[in-house]
């Protein structure tokens, strides 16, 4: 016996895609908020040179404790060169364990209809209305 309505089950599918893609948009949401506070940080010359770099690995600070001016150029430029590209790794790692955890949040969405199937049910409402 058919149920008195039976696009019902179809209805009922489709708000729990409806209520999971709401969640996973705010779960994206709240991931992209999260990139947004990441601060990665490095250091050169034994801790004279600080640098922070953001969640998309723009620079942020760079602070140099004044005895770092007794390098010599050549080293001072490595030294901030270390610096900054430890600050972007940093940053860049915690990022993307952000995006890990948004992707694997996403692949619980359900599978979008096909359109056979779409065809199947129009077919079968059809038939029953008949």
């Amino acid at each position: 016996m058919s149920s008195p309505t039976p696009w019902a089950d179809d209805l009922e599918h489709l708000e729990r895609i409806l209520r999971q893609t709401e969640e996973v948009m705010r779960d994206l949401g709240q991931a992209q908020a999260m990139i947004e506070q990441v601060a990665g940080e490095g250091e050169g010359a034994d801790g004279l040179i600080q640098v922070v770099a953001d969640g998309r690995g723009r620079l942020k600070t760079i602070g140099f404790d004044p005895r770092v001016m007794r390098l010599d150029p050549d080293a001072l430029s490595r030294e901030a060169l270390r610096a900054i590209q430890a600050a972007q790794e940093s940053a860049g790692q915690s990022t993307q364990e952000i995006i890990e955890r948004a992707q694997a949040d996403a692949a619980r969405l359900a599978e979008p209809l096909d359109e056979q199937f779409v065809r199947r049910r129009v077919e079968q409402v059809a038939r029953e209305i008949e």
